[in-house]
């Protein structure tokens, strides 16, 4: 059985864990403040849920979701999450993370900041571009007409397949943007950032982007 360790238990990381949930999956919670704040939010989930530190999460899970705010990724486990597949939901917002230099000249994404703090690990990027809400209620079997469709960002093949394979299980098509020095094609401001689209629409909005 698939579990599912997330670093973050905000609105994004609890759709996750739902959707883990729902396809039969183990899901691991951890949040900054320790696992004794997810006790109500654990009991909500259900059977298939736990909650462990940062570091439990980050070596129980086969797969593991970050899905912290940009600023704080320096605090995410390394040593744990060793050759793994490490889905990042993050979004750059200068607001809240502070301005990165090398972010506002568009040298990097935010995503090659995770995979830098992570050298040993596998980053694909998923789930940034749509609203929890929607993750949770938008998911449909695979084959459904007009099925809502995910961008994923990564620079190794398999983690990508991998990572395509598991979101079409939790309800969705993907779409293959390329590497992680792609992935400013779904940021914020981008025409795929938000609605739903199918494969083909995502594909159109990701060719649509412009960098700015």
């Amino acid at each position: 059985m698939t579990t599912v360790g997330l670093i973050g238990a905000g609105n994004i990381g609890t759709a996750v864990a739902r959707l883990a949930l729902a396809a039969g999956q183990q899901v691991v919670l951890s949040n900054s403040r320790g696992p004794e704040t997810l006790t109500g939010l654990v009991a909500s989930l259900g059977e298939g849920a736990s909650a462990d530190t940062a570091e439990g999460a980050a070596t129980r899970g086969d797969i593991v979701v970050v899905t912290i705010p940009l600023k704080a990724v320096t605090a995410v486990p390394v040593e744990p999450l060793a050759g793994k597949v490490v889905l990042d939901t993050n979004n750059y917002y200068p607001g809240r993370d502070g301005q990165v230099p090398a972010l506002e000249a568009g040298e990097v994404t935010s995503s090659q900041l995770l995979q830098q703090h992570l050298p040993t690990s596998k980053v694909v990027k998923a789930f940034n571009h749509i609203g929890s809400g929607d993750l949770e209620s938008q998911g449909q079997p695979a084959g459904t007409e007009g099925r809502r469709a995910l961008a994923v960002f990564g620079d190794d093949a398999d983690a990508v397949a991998l990572a395509g394979q598991w979101l079409d299980r939790l309800g969705y098509d993907v779409v293959n943007g390329g590497g992680l020095e792609e992935s400013w094609r779904i940021q914020p401001d981008t025409p795929g950032y938000g609605p739903r689209l199918d494969a083909d629409g995502l594909r159109q909005a990701l060719a649509d982007a412009q960098r700015p």
